[in-house]
């Protein structure tokens, strides 16, 4: 039953303007839910662009100021350890090692995310779009046949 109470048209019965019109409605239908495919792809790709770039930028924030106030104390007290007193560098140097080995790591780790997250394109809407093409072409090419069948 349809909702005004009648039943459905068979199919047999349906003229021309109302195929059209049922046929429009359904590519429409389908055109809107690959819009909505690529976007929840692209939105999907940039949340983690977003906390690739978050996680640099904490990296870089890390690396400044945790350079200036506790590494540096580091150094003195490497210096006082080994007890280098002719050559305070060598504190300095073995904390400057550790600097860069720790930001080699968080930059390592920020790109793996950039990675993951590009290019920001749907690729599977776009392949759904081209499995739709193909599926509708040879519904073109079996009716053609059918036509021609018929004549």
């Amino acid at each position: 039953m349809t909702g005004n109470g009648m039943p459905p048209k068979n199919s047999a019965e349906k003229n021309l303007g109302d195929i059209v019109s049922e046929v429009s409605e359904k590519a429409s239908l389908l055109v809107r839910q690959e819009i909505d495919l690529a976007k929840a792809e692209v939105s999907g790709k940039i949340s983690k662009l977003t906390k690739g770039a978050a996680v640099g930028a904490a990296a870089g924030v890390f690396l400044i100021f945790g350079v200036t106030m506790f590494f540096h104390g580091l150094a003195w007290f490497l210096d006082d350890l080994f007890n280098w007193e002719d050559s305070v560098w060598a504190g300095f140097a073995v904390v400057t090692g550790a600097l860069f080995l720790v930001g080699i790591l968080a930059a390592l780790f920020a790109l793996r995310l950039f990675k993951k997250g590009s290019p920001p394109t749907p690729a599977m809407a776009i392949e759904e779009a081209k499995r739709t093409r193909a599926d509708l072409e040879a519904q073109s090419v079996q009716r053609d046949q059918l036509e021609r069948s018929k004549s």
